[in-house]
């Protein structure tokens, strides 16, 4: 048996699934799923993300989160925290740039979250030398200033489909039609939680909702507000999500989400909105939502790629250039990425960052 069958057995059985439901199945079923068997990244892999395109993307982010904790008179004990650390290699990248920040490393306890044993693994070579501890649930958190960083983790949580009829709306699921997978629609409902898109919306229009995000960011800004530190939140998105995002890529193109499931990464858009309300609701203060490209360059990347370039020449310097303008450029990552910094009301944005 494959993943299909199993998702075939599956709606055989109790219906059609929700979008959310298919989207965990495919990424985390224990025998099956995407990120349970597979290192997904790098060129070999189905996707990319900013860390494994250069080492920038991490020192930029490592000198800000340090920045923070010297704003906030240096706790001597402080959980630095990522959450969905890939292969790891932020994370080292942040340590690398972080190592001549006097008592940082002293006072930094490295806690990862992560649900794929094959990046754990991965993980653990990238930061041996470092201690890191795993954590299977973000509740297990110690009680300590927290600076943490989530890049390309929210965008792989379940989202559920609904599409506008009337003052109502219809369920996005996912059901067969013989051997294959299709989508369908559930019976016109209401929903409590689109109550304020009926505001914003036509009929026809396609809403998606994460209701798995909010517990998430409600338990890491509570921390912040009641410990201190901060948060940076780097994802593909915006606002106020409106329209169908949930996509599949497999060998860095787009595949249609149905055709491989288990064999292809989904995601879909943020909506960092509710992640602001969430924020505030916990006690903690949020920044204006940044583009990536803005907020690295506020950071200095720019001038840290001149001084990579200086010694380089020929292909290495090609590719140091073409790195820089991905992750910066608004027609590449610069202005489709966001950042969503947490902070305690008390204290300064993380820089780069405005309240």
């Amino acid at each position: 048996m494959n993943l299909k069958d199993h998702l075939l057995a599956q709606i055989a059985l109790n219906g059609p699934m929700s979008v959310a439901d298919f989207m965990t199945e495919c990424l985390l079923n224990p025998k099956f799923g995407y990120y349970t068997t597979r290192d997904p990244l790098g060129a070999q892999g189905d996707f990319t993300t900013a860390p494994e395109i250069s080492q920038m993307f991490g020192e930029m982010i490592g000198l800000a989160l340090a920045q923070s904790w010297m704003d906030q008179d240096k706790p001597d004990r402080f959980i630095l925290a990522e959450l969905g650390p890939g292969r790891g290699t932020l994370m080292a990248d942040i340590l690398r740039a972080t190592s001549s920040v006097s008592g940082f490393h002293e006072a930094a306890e490295i806690v990862l979250f992560e649900a794929s044993p094959a990046l754990r693994d991965r993980q653990a070579q990238s930061l041996s030398g470092h201690n890191p501890r795993w954590i299977d649930m973000l509740t297990d958190l110690p009680d300590a200033p927290l600076l943490l960083v989530a890049n390309e983790f929210f965008d792989a949580l379940p989202v559920r489909q609904f599409i506008r009829d009337g003052d109502s709306w219809c369920e996005r699921l996912i059901g067969a039609q013989g051997e294959s997978l299709t989508y369908g629609l559930g019976p016109n409902t209401a929903q409590v939680a689109l109550t304020d898109r009926m505001i914003d919306t036509q009929d026809g229009d396609l809403v998606e909702l994460c209701a798995a995000a909010i517990p998430i960011l409600t338990v890491i800004a509570g921390r912040i507000a009641t410990y201190g530190g901060a948060g940076l939140i780097v994802d593909y998105g915006d606002w106020h999500s409106l329209g169908d995002t949930f996509q599949a890529l497999q060998s860095h193109e787009r595949v249609d989400p149905l055709q491989a499931p288990g064999r292809a990464d989904l995601t879909a858009h943020v909506d960092f909105e509710p992640l602001a309300i969430a924020a505030r609701a916990a006690g903690c203060a949020h920044t204006k939502l940044t583009p990536q490209g803005m907020f690295l360059e506020r950071l200095g990347i720019t001038a840290r790629a001149q001084a990579l370039a200086a010694p380089l020449g020929g292909s290495e310097l090609e590719t140091l250039i073409a790195a820089h303008r991905r992750l910066t450029h608004p027609e590449e990552m610069g202005n489709l990425f966001k950042v969503l910094g947490l902070y305690p009301s008390y204290a300064a944005p993380p820089p780069g960052l405005e309240p």
